[in-house]
């Protein structure tokens, strides 16, 4: 059974000067703990939907499998809280290349940069797709039109992996890394390519969410907000094409121009 990613809460509510009470949709906020092996390997706050390539992506993003074969059984308790997944070659999480950590749904310091386990996922993309700038608005639009989650609570990121054609699929987390991580744990699960793909994402273009493009294999990062000057520095040597501050009819390229046409 699935747990609501949309709850309602009794506010009182100011507007125009009058106070009324009344009940407001809210994001709801999840821990799920990932149990490896019999080993606790990690705890994610999350939207408690599409929990299945939450996990998938989160262990292909952390290195622990690269195809959905590596893992041998996946049962979710949704209810108290556990992902519990055994691998075709059981490994140690807790040495070498990972550490038991919290990753918390809020920006900053979630997570520590570029484990070992980065370098060895991350890709150096060199495709050669390219798309019109105005792709890049009807998509942004489409996104945000696309979540119901959003509209209703304002309190969730959103993710889209889009072809040449405009087929999408859509995830939404009140995390911006597990939106990603769900579109990450689809591709996985469906042997898909992100070669010949766009991300659309309505996030802050930070350091992890370039790299988390690399694992994925997308060339290409749409968002409507700011970028960082690592996440760019590391778009630019990892061969991915940001644009940010798409609104309405301006956009800016910040890396790999030749992909976004603007002719």
């Amino acid at each position: 059974m699935e747990r609501p990613s949309i709850v309602k809460w009794t506010a009182t509510k100011m507007k125009g000067g009058l106070v009324s009470e009344r009940e407001e949709d809210v994001a709801a906020e999840y821990p799920l703990t990932l149990i490896v092996d019999g080993e606790e390997f990690a705890t994610l706050v999350c939207s408690p939907s599409d929990l299945t390539d939450l996990v998938v992506g989160f262990l292909g993003s952390e290195g622990v499998i690269r195809v959905r074969e590596d893992i041998k059984a996946l049962t979710l308790d949704v209810q108290g809280g556990f992902a519990r997944i055994e691998l075709v070659r059981p490994q140690s999480t807790a040495k070498d290349f990972y550490s038991k950590r919290l990753i918390g749904s809020c920006c900053g310091k979630s997570r520590q940069f570029y484990f070992q386990n980065d370098a060895r996922t991350a890709k150096t993309l060199t495709g050669g797709l390219r798309i019109p700038a105005e792709r890049c608005f009807e998509w942004m639009s489409r996104l945000q039109a696309a979540s119901a989650e959003f509209a209703a609570t304002g309190g969730v990121h959103n993710a889209a992996l889009l072809d040449e054609s405009g087929a999408a699929e859509t995830r939404s987390d009140i995390g911006r890394h597990n939106a990603l991580d769900k579109l990450f744990g689809h591709c996985i699960r469906h042997r898909l390519s992100a070669r010949d793909r766009v991300i659309v994402f309505s996030g802050r273009l930070s350091s992890e969410v370039v790299l988390k493009a690399a694992k994925i294999g997308c060339p290409i990062l749409l968002s409507k907000s700011a970028p960082t000057d690592l996440a760019l520095r590391l778009a630019d040597d990892l061969g991915i094409t940001c644009v940010g501050f798409i609104r309405a009819d301006s956009l800016n390229v910040y890396t790999h121009h030749r992909r976004i046409v603007m002719d």
